[in-house]
C-alpha cells in the first residue's frame, strides 16, 4: 500500500471517528498519536464526562478539519509531519 492511499485510509478512519467518538481520543490512535489520544481519553472519563463535552468538540472540529484537506496536504500535515493538535 502507498503512502497516498494509506494516509487516504487514515484520514477518513480518523476524521469519521473524531466526529462521532471525538471525546474517546480514537481518532489521535487511528493517526499514531498515542500520547494525545490518552491525554482527550482521561480528560473525558476522570472528570464524569463533564470534560467529554469539550473534547467532543475538539474531535468535531478536527474530524472537519481532516476530511475537508486534500489527501496531500493531510500526508503531509498529519503524517510526515506529525501535527499533534488541529
Amino acid at each position: 500500500m502507498s503512502n497516498t492511499s494509506d494516509a487516504n485510509s487514515k484520514k477518513i478512519a480518523a476524521g469519521i471517528c473524531a466526529i462521532l467518538l471525538g471525546s474517546l481520543g480514537i481518532h489521535k490512535f487511528i493517526l499514531g498519536y498515542t500520547t494525545q489520544g490518552v491525554i482527550l481519553l482521561l480528560a473525558t472519563l476522570l472528570t464524569c464526562g463533564i470534560g467529554g463535552v469539550v473534547t467532543w468538540v475538539i474531535g468535531l472540529a478536527e474530524g472537519i478539519i481532516y476530511l475537508t484537506k486534500s489527501d496531500e496536504e493531510f500526508f503531509n500535515t498529519y503524517v510526515a509531519n506529525k501535527k499533534n493538535w488541529f
